[in-house]
């Protein structure tokens, strides 16, 4: 029945697979469960100067195969038999074998790197196959192997652990010992794991294949298992044909209150963008001495002023959100990011959080009922950043009265603030401050008034003879020409780059990106607030023929397209490429932000414009890519630097790409984009 049960789920991944299904999940939540530290930029880039770790391959005796079988070993820098270490066993995929960890994850350097930032405790870390049978190779057909993955299990705790506590200073009580692994050693690690809490206190599965048991029966007892595990991880890519899987255990372990971590990546594969990430993660967390950690705890504790009863019980409680009306007390955000929502509503029968504007997954929240109606639910930890939102009222989709609201989801939206630690870079800061201000022009090209928000930098006013240059900042789908100073807090970024000297003082001009030509009827919204059928041209002639013209005539800006530049985020990505590279006697430097770059022929795209590289660096004097890592901008970030690549390899010198890692197609890394391209624009030479 257990080989039976292995035959089967094998089957079902090996036709996901082939009919390339993986990625097709339908949902659009976009955000991790549990926010992680963003992992730093070449985490998994093989370093010069650092100290590395040794990595060779042994072979041990199998009793239970009847073989002489092989493993990779891989032991920290400095690795010395004074010592004794944990063991990490670590386990490839239904189709890798023992070296598919080192070729496919970089497994070694992203050790490394973590040793030298002293980011995890040195561990040894054992690659085994996990295909325990003789003369099987993963190109046997699935049926054949499957039996070999649950044999594995006695081969792991019979023969190759015994070896690896002979032959290496290691720790051998089972709090020194780590079970995890990819797909179909994601299973195994589930599996094994979970059924021997008397070897393993970490365990972790990463996008886990379904293997030898059901969700069901992966705990015997729940309670032990809480008692006894230090580490249960389960991690897997939002767009993983095998989501279901880890959505299944996540939720047996939720009902069973055994504590655990469940990161979901937005956007993520089956693939080792994903698994690279978990095991940056899973490796820094394991085998950490409680004991020292709270010594240190203790000590800066006692560094600190003494905190008064009253402190620590409004910590607990939390803040009001800084974007709730007036003197509303909920939200609340709580220190570790956790979020408590209230409302008000005795005569509902079932109310809920609705998370899929981009708040959190797992959603819509169910809220719970308390005395005199009041509906009440503390989140798990949100994203730092700006997220949409709304309540579901026995199956009514409303917004928060609590909260204020945004256009964003092409109607006003309740929408949430959620802070990060340490960054302040689009907080009210006592500075100079420039104005938003609100203005209506005559439009040609579509016969009717359009409102503008205009940005004047803070000397604007107080110097009546000083000209300025201008950016043209446009906004996504959904939103409005109030998101960029809303959402976004752009007058706030350009006020402290300003004040800090690392911008210079300009005019910001934000459109409403949405036009229909004179004689023409407007098309009814999608749900995301675009028209169904959108006419980029038509806003295209709107900026060139309208409102550049009436902003050169109305403000002081220097009317030259080298004091000229286009950028916006998403749809407004796409529209700045198209406007700014077909009308390159306006404009000088162009922004595409999460958006806008597709795969395209560098020899006609935008009117042929990249064909001649020298031509195109002597007119633009920055192309500016940039994008988040997950959900939306996952694929966005992969097309963002394909064209990054094309255009150098091609000689193009004036263009950039950057990114906001760990961020996906959200209002933070939007803020990041713009705090970032500001500074390189209207200087002398706007070069990389």
């Amino acid at each position: 029945m257990r080989n039976s049960f292995v035959t089967t789920a094998c089957a079902v991944l090996l036709a996901l697979s082939c009919f390339g299904l993986y990625g097709q999940d339908k949902s659009d939540k976009q955000d991790q469960t549990r926010p992680l530290p963003p992992i730093p930029e070449g985490f998994d880039v093989k370093r010069d100067g650092i100290a590395r770790g040794n990595l060779e391959m042994v072979e041990y005796d199998s009793k239970t195969v009847g073989i002489k079988r092989k493993a990779q070993v891989y032991t920290p820098p400095g690795y010395s038999n004074d010592k004794k270490y944990p063991v990490l066993y670590l386990l490839h995929g239904i189709g890798g074998d023992e070296r598919e960890w080192t070729r496919g994850g970089v497994a070694n350097v992203i050790l490394d790197n973590l040793y030298a930032d002293k980011k995890a405790v040195p561990m040894i870390v054992v690659l085994p196959n996990g295909r325990a049978a003789k003369d099987l190779t993963p190109r046997d057909p699935i049926p054949k192997q499957s039996p070999a993955f649950a044999t594995f299990e006695k081969d792991l705790l019979n023969d190759l652990i015994p070896f690896i506590e002979k032959q290496y200073s290691v720790k051998t009580d089972r709090e020194s010992r780590a079970l995890a692994g990819l797909s179909m050693g994601g299973g195994q690690s589930l599996n094994f794991g979970l059924n021997n809490l008397e070897t393993f206190a970490w365990v972790g599965g990463f996008s886990s294949a379904p293997n030898t048991k059901r969700p069901a029966d992966l705990i015997k007892d729940h309670e032990e298992a809480a008692r006894k595990l230090r580490l249960l991880y389960v991690s897997c890519g939002d767009k993983d044909g095998l989501f279901r899987i880890s959505q299944g255990v996540h939720a047996m372990l939720e009902e069973k209150k055994v504590p655990h971590v469940y990161r979901v990546i937005s956007g993520g594969g089956h693939d080792f963008r994903v698994w690279k990430s978990d095991l940056y993660y899973f490796a820094s967390m394991i085998f950490r001495d409680p004991q020292q950690e709270k010594a240190l705890e203790n000590k800066s504790d006692r560094a600190q002023p003494e905190k008064k009863d009253s402190d620590t019980a409004a910590i607990d409680e939390g803040k009001p959100a800084s974007t709730n009306v007036g003197n509303a007390a909920y939200p609340r955000v709580h220190a570790d990011l956790r979020v408590t929502f209230r409302l008000q509503a005795p005569d509902a029968n079932k109310v809920q959080v609705f998370t899929n504007y981009g708040l959190g997954t797992g959603g819509p929240w169910d809220m719970k009922r308390g005395e005199n109606g009041v509906w009440t639910l503390t989140s798990p930890p949100i994203v730092p950043g700006f997220h949409y939102y709304a309540l579901i009222v026995d199956g009514v989709r409303v917004n928060d009265p609590g909260s204020d609201t945004f256009f964003g989801t092409g109607r006003p939206t309740s929408g949430i603030e959620i802070p990060e630690k340490g960054v302040d870079f689009y907080h009210p800061k006592d500075v100079p401050h420039g104005e938003v201000r609100s203005r209506w022009y005559k439009s040609t090209v579509t016969g009717q008034l359009r409102h503008i928000r205009v940005y004047t930098p803070p000397d604007y006013d107080s110097d009546p003879k000083k000209r300025y240059p201008v950016l043209y900042l446009q906004h996504g789908g959904g939103e409005d020409e109030t998101g960029w100073s809303r959402q976004g807090h752009m007058n706030f970024i350009l006020d402290n780059l300003i004040a800090e000297g690392k911008a210079k003082p300009m005019i910001v001009v934000m459109e409403k990106g949405y036009a229909n030509r004179t004689g023409t009827s407007p098309q009814p919204n999608q749900s995301g607030g675009r028209p169904a059928k959108f006419d980029f041209s038509a806003f295209g002639d709107v900026v060139i023929k309208d409102l550049i013209p009436m902003i050169d005539a109305t403000y002081r800006t220097i009317p030259h397209r080298e004091q000229r530049a286009i950028a916006g985020l998403s749809m407004g990505a796409g529209q700045a490429l198209q406007i700014g590279l077909r009308n390159l006697d306006t404009f000088s430097a162009i922004g595409a932000f999460s958006g806008g770059a597709g795969k395209i022929d560098l020899k006609s795209a935008y009117n042929g414009v990249f064909a001649n590289p020298e031509e195109f660096d002597k007119k633009v004097k920055l192309l500016y890519l940039h994008s988040g890592t997950f959900g939306l901008d996952a694929g966005i970030h992969k097309s963002c630097e394909a064209l990054y690549n094309a255009l150098r390899q091609s000689g193009i010198k004036n263009v950039v790409f950057r990114d906001a890692k760990g961020l996906a197609h959200e209002w933070q890394t939007w803020r990041y984009a713009l705090y970032d391209f500001a500074p390189r624009l209207f200087q002398q030479e706007m070069m990389p």
